[in-house]
């Protein structure tokens, strides 16, 4: 899953971006409003943490740009402004999470945690193609029951074939998804680790097929 994080303050900035990427998410970092409503309006995420008191542009008008956009992506308000006003304002404007500084980093990843697992229609978070399933919360996946061991990236290589099993991904759609701003991944890397996860997949119902020219398609085999 990718992360936008609009905090002006280095210190929770880096913070909060060194801990979600431990954790396994690529995280991008806007230091100003006008930044965040460009990463906003240009690009996909799963998540924002958003800071109220950002410069150039404050993050009550970033909110309010964002669902006018009629973009659903979820947003945990992240601010010193502590005001019950300034709470129902951003909740009202259509944030889904609020918190306050200071605050305890265990209890802002269990809210990341919390909000990336709601989906439209009470769908299930756990992403299944016949005997591969992965669990988006939790971060776990499984081939016929059995935990596989994935690197990082090679989760989220997974995570988004799941997302369009039976579709056709792009590999630029794929270096999307996983790198962050400032960060190299090349085609050719994305070959390789898809290269490791088709081994990881070997005896099973589910293959990873190249569309040449065109990108990645997750399947199952037919007959299997």
């Amino acid at each position: 899953m990718r992360i936008l994080i609009a905090e002006d303050d280095t210190t929770i900035a880096d913070g909060l971006t060194q801990s979600l990427r431990h954790s396994g998410y690529a995280v991008d970092c806007a230091r100003t409003g006008s930044e965040a409503d460009a990463a906003l309006t240009a690009g996909q995420y799963d998540l924002v943490i958003l800071d109220l008191g950002l410069p150039k542009l404050n993050g009550f008008e970033v909110l309010k740009r964002l669902r006018s956009r009629q973009s659903k992506v979820p947003v945990l308000i992240l601010t010193a402004l502590d005001a019950v006003s300034d709470r129902v304002r951003g909740l009202d404007l259509g944030a889904d999470d609020y918190l306050a500084k200071p605050f305890a980093l265990s209890e802002l990843e269990a809210r990341v945690r919390a909000l990336t697992r709601r989906s439209p229609a009470g769908a299930s978070t756990v992403l299944q193609h016949g005997e591969l399933s992965y669990d988006q919360v939790n971060r776990v996946a499984e081939l016929k029951g059995v935990p596989l061991e994935l690197s990082a990236r090679e989760m989220g290589l997974l995570e988004i074939l799941l997302r369009r099993a039976g579709r056709v991904v792009s590999k630029d759609r794929l270096v999307e998804h996983m790198c962050e701003w400032g960060e190299e991944v090349s085609t050719n890397a994305i070959e390789v680790y898809m290269h490791r996860l088709r081994k990881k997949l070997e005896n099973s119902e589910v293959s990873i097929v190249t569309v040449r020219g065109l990108g990645y398609r997750l399947e199952k085999i037919r007959g299997a």
